[in-house]
């Protein structure tokens, strides 16, 4: 199902000065960006993504917030269930919770969880989810957890990842699909896939099809520092080199990057930037718009 509309541009927030996101969030909000995309770890430099998005929130009026993706399995599923259900509530429904499993271990050791069994406690953390924004009781001697959403049924969820188990969740319980980290012509296949489980689960209308790309506008010490952030971020991956590599760093990479994700189906692009330097916003809208 090949799309020949323009996708929506988003914007991944850097994670080097969280002091600054403030700042980029008014800047894209004024412009047509879509949606403002934060990742999360917990073993890392980063700030917490859903009290991030909460500020960020309160700084912008129209633009979405997505977490690009929250590790749900190291959450505490009650409390999660709770915070997403108010950042949804005090975003006007502007949230979008983009949610994958994560794959380092010190990450699960610092939340106390077993990594192996992290894809069968998002599984669960799922049903939930779902039942607690539904505004039934928790569970067994335990009543509903307000507040409700604003979305009804709960916020948008899109699901990260590249293994079957992620895909399959996409039909299972999630609203459309998050691919990061690969180039268009390996993205299609996932996508394609990803329709196929929507028709399986016998879904109604299509998945949300979200690709993201890492770029970095401006000066050379810009383009260098977002290298040396990407290395420092995919260093458990063994990919790090074939991931800096990958960044993006000119208007026309950028808009030929836009263009072969619109034609293998994407509604969204988000750009990711990887380090803060705020004039970027305007250059990438320069680029894109």
């Amino acid at each position: 199902m090949h799309s020949t509309h323009r996708p929506h541009i988003g914007l991944g927030l850097p994670v080097d000065d969280p002091a600054l996101l403030p700042a980029w969030a008014r800047r894209a909000d004024a412009l047509p960006f879509s949606t403002l995309g934060l990742l999360d770890r917990l073993v890392y430099d980063n700030p917490e993504p859903l009290i991030t998005l909460a500020s960020l929130a309160g700084a912008t009026s129209r633009i979405r917030l997505q977490t690009e993706v929250l590790i749900a399995p190291v959450h505490n599923t009650a409390l999660l269930a709770k915070q997403t259900a108010t950042l949804d509530r005090l975003s006007d429904g502007r949230f979008t919770l983009g949610i994958g499993v994560g794959g380092r271990a010190d990450d699960c050791l610092a939340a106390g969880i077993d990594l192996h069994r992290r894809g069968r406690r998002l599984d669960e953390q799922m049903t939930l989810l779902r039942r607690t924004w539904d505004g039934e009781p928790y569970g067994r001697d335990v009543g509903p957890i307000g507040p409700r959403p604003a979305t009804p049924g709960g916020p948008r969820v899109l699901f990260g990842g590249f293994a079957p188990a992620a895909l399959e969740r996409v039909g299972r319980f999630g609203d459309g699909f998050l691919g990061a980290a690969l180039p268009a012509a390996h993205m299609s296949g996932l996508f394609r896939q990803v329709e196929a489980v929507w028709r399986k689960y016998d879904r109604p209308g299509r998945p949300r099809l979200v690709a993201q790309a890492s770029v970095a506008l401006g000066p050379d010490d810009t383009v260098q520092r977002a290298r040396r952030n990407l290395r420092d971020y995919y260093a458990f991956t063994g990919r790090a080199e074939y991931m800096a590599e990958g960044l993006l760093t000119t208007a026309r990479e950028i808009r030929a990057a836009v263009d072969a994700f619109r034609d293998i189906g994407a509604d969204e692009v988000v750009l990711y930037c990887w380090t803060s330097d705020p004039d970027q916003v305007d250059r990438l809208a320069d680029a894109v718009f």
